[in-house]
C-alpha cells in the first residue's frame, strides 16, 4: 500500500511534482517539510542501488532542517512570513561543491573521505534559504569527462535505460532529478557538465553567464570556465533555484557586481513574439543523429507558431572551439589540480622504496589517486604550458577563444537568443567510448563555445528520438548577463511541446521501482 501523508497525496505522487509545485503545496500547509524530505530519502533508498546518482546521502541534517522549516510555520508570525519561497524543498548537490559535515570527493580517490572546514557560496545560500540538502552526487573524476563513468566510485546510469550514460561530468546530479531521487540539484559546467546531461536524462540544465554565480567553494578544474547551475524538471525550477544561488559574492574575484534579474518573472512571461532566434549554421545538420535533428527542427517550428523569428546565423569559429577548450582546460586543470600533493591533505600514499622525499611521495600519491582521464589532461595541459610550446598551443588556443567571442557577438546582432541541438546523439551505452577519448570529446561540440564566450546557455527537453526512444535535448544561448531572456524562450518552448506531449518528459521515463522489485525478487 502507498504511504499517505496528512493532506492524502501519496509520497509516489509527492516525488513526481516540480519543485514550484511542492514551494505551493509546502506554503499551503497541505504537505511538510519532513514529509517531503522522506518521501525524497525512501525512493534515493529503493532506487539508488541501480542509478548510483548519490556518493553521500545526509538523511539526518536534511531531516533536521526539514523539521525545522515545519516549525517556523505552525509557529507563524513574521519568521514564517520571510521564509523564501524553497524554503523545506529538497535539494541534492554536485560532489564538487565543499559542504560542511559532508565528504567532499571530486569523485576521485584522492580526496576520499575528506571533509570541507567550510561551505561554498552556493550551499550557503541554500542554507540561508533553508533548503534541506539530501547529499552530495556522482561526477567525473574533477568533472573530466562526458558520461560519468570516470569516477572513482562507479558509473551513474540514466534512469531512462539503465546500459546508458547519463552524461557527464554532472550525470549524478541529471540522474537524482530524473529518477525523481531529488527534485533540484546543483551541477557545475566547464564545457557542458550541466546542459549536456541535461539533455541525455530529459532535464533541465541551465550554465549561468559566467560570474554571475559564485564560484567560491566549486573545486577548480578550469577556473576560466567553470560555472556552478541549476538542474531541475522544468525551466521555472531553474530559475527558483538560479534566483537563490546566483548574486554577487565578494570572496570570488570573477564574480560580477550587477544585480541578479528577475528571473522568476523572466520565466512566466509566456511570450516569444517578436522576438529573433537564430540557429547556428554550425551546430545542426551533418554529424548530428537524425532523430535528435527531427526533434530540433520540430522545436523551430513551433516557436515559428508563437511569433518568433527564426533566422540563420554563421559561427565559423566554432569548429576550432572543440580543439581550443581541450588545449585550455587541461592546461588550467593541471595548475588547478598540482595542490593534491599528498603533502597537505587528502590521500597519502608512501614510496615502496627508496629515499622518502617530498617529490617522491608526491608521484606515488598521484599515481595511485588519480584515475586514467584526470592523468591524461594533466599531462597534456602541462605540454600545453610547457617552455617553447606556450604560444604554439595554450597562446593559440586563446586568441581561438577570441574569435569565438567575435562569433557570438555578430551572431547576437542579428538574433536576440541562439538555438542548437544541446548533444549531437542521444545517451550512448556504457563503454561504447571508454577507449576512445577523442569520440567522447566530441559529445560537447555544442556546448563548449558558450563556456570559452561564458555566455550563458539553457538546455531543455526537446521529445524522443524515434530511433531508441531517448532524450533529446534543445541549447539556447543569450548574451553574457542577459540569462532572463533564456527562461523566458525556454518557459515558452517548455510549454509548446509539454502541450504537444500531453504532459513532461519525464512522465514518459521508465519506472525504476519496479527494476528494484523484480531485482530483489531474483536476489531472494
Amino acid at each position: 500500500m502507498t504511504e499517505q501523508n496528512t493532506a492524502g497525496t501519496s509520497a509516489d505522487t509527492l516525488i513526481r511534482l516540480s519543485a514550484a509545485e511542492l514551494a505551493g503545496k509546502l506554503a499551503a500547509g497541505e504537505v511538510t517539510a519532513v514529509e517531503v524530505t522522506q518521501a525524497y530519502l525512501d525512493r534515493i533508498a529503493a532506487v539508488d542501488g541501480l542509478v548510483n546518482a548519490y556518493l553521500h546521502v545526509n538523511a539526518e541534517e536534511a531531516l533536521a532542517v526539514a523539521a525545522e522549516v515545519d516549525a517556523i510555520r505552525a509557529a507563524g508570525g513574521a519568521e514564517a512570513e520571510a521564509l523564501h519561497v524553497l524554503a523545506g524543498v529538497p535539494i541534492a548537490v554536485k560532489d564538487l561543491i565543499v559542504t560542511v559535515g559532508q565528504p567532499t570527493t571530486a569523485g576521485s580517490k584522492i580526496l576520499e573521505g575528506w571533509h570541507s572546514p567550510y561551505d561554498a557560496t552556493v550551499v550557503e545560500r541554500l542554507r540561508a534559504a533553508k533548503m534541506p540538502i539530501l547529499g552530495k552526487t556522482n561526477l567525473d573524476e574533477f568533472a573530466m569527462g562526458s558520461s560519468t563513468e570516470h569516477s572513482a566510485y562507479g558509473p551513474t546510469r540514466n534512469p531512462w535505460d539503465l546500459d546508458r550514460i547519463p552524461g557527464g561530468s554532472g550525470g549524478g546530479s541529471a540522474a537524482a532529478v530524473a529518477a525523481f531521487e531529488a527534485p533540484l540539484a546543483l551541477g557545475t559546467d566547464t564545457g557542458g557538465s550541466i546542459r549536456q546531461p541535461g539533455a541525455v536524462t530529459g532535464t533541465v540544465g541551465v550554465k549561468p553567464t559566467y560570474g554571475s554565480v559564485s564560484r567560491y567553494g566549486a573545486i577548480a578544474m578550469a577556473s576560466s570556465l567553470d560555472q556552478i547551475g541549476p538542474v531541475t524538471r522544468t525551466v521555472l525550477d531553474s530559475a527558483l533555484l538560479h534566483q537563490v544561488i546566483g548574486g554577487h559574492d565578494p570572496r570570488d574575484s570573477t564574480s560580477l557586481p550587477d544585480p541578479l534579474a528577475d528571473l522568476v518573472a523572466a520565466a512566466k512571461t509566456g511570450n516569444v513574439e517578436g522576438l529573433r532566434i537564430g540557429i547556428i549554421k554550425e551546430l545542426h545538420g551533418e554529424g548530428y543523429q537524425a532523430g535528435v535533428e527531427y526533434r530540433f527542427n520540430d522545436a523551430l517550428e513551433l516557436l515559428k507558431e508563437a511569433g518568433a523569428e527564426i533566422v540563420e546565423v554563421s559561427c565559423p569559429n566554432f569548429q576550432y572551439a572543440l580543439g581550443a577548450y581541450y588545449l585550455i582546460m587541461p592546461s588550467e586543470a593541471s595548475s588547478n589540480l598540482a595542490k593534491f600533493d599528498g603533502v597537505r591533505y587528502g590521500l597519502r600514499v608512501l614510496p615502496e622504496d627508496g629515499p622518502m622525499t617530498i617529490e617522491r611521495v608526491m608521484g606515488a600519491t598521484r599515481a595511485a589517486g588519480f584515475g586514467d582521464e584526470v592523468k591524461r589532461r594533466i599531462i597534456l595541459g602541462t605540454y600545453a604550458l610547457s617552455a617553447g610550446y606556450y604560444d604554439a598551443y595554450y597562446g593559440s588556443a586563446q586568441k581561438v577563444r577570441t574569435l569565438v567571442q567575435r562569433d557570438f557577438d555578430a551572431a547576437f546582432e542579428q538574433a536576440d537568443v541562439l538555438i542548437s541541438p544541446t548533444a549531437p546523439t542521444t545517451a550512448f551505452p556504457l563503454g561504447e567510448k571508454l577507449d576512445d577519448p577523442l569520440a567522447m570529446y566530441l559529445n560537447d561540440v555544442a556546448t563548449i563555445p558558450a563556456n570559452l564566450a561564458g555566455v550563458p546557455g539553457l538546455s531543455l527537453p526537446g521529445g524522443l528520438a524515434d530511433e531508441d526512444g531517448l532524450p533529446v535535448g534543445i541549447q539556447l544561448l543569450a548574451p553574457a548577463r542577459e540569462d532572463a531572456r533564456l527562461y523566458r524562450v525556454g518557459a515558452v518552448l517548455e510549454s509548446l511541446l509539454e502541450a504537444k506531449w500531453g504532459g513532461p518528459l519525464l512522465a514518459q521515463a521508465p519506472e525504476l521501482a519496479a527494476a528494484v522489485t523484480l531485482e530483489t525478487q531474483e536476489a531472494k
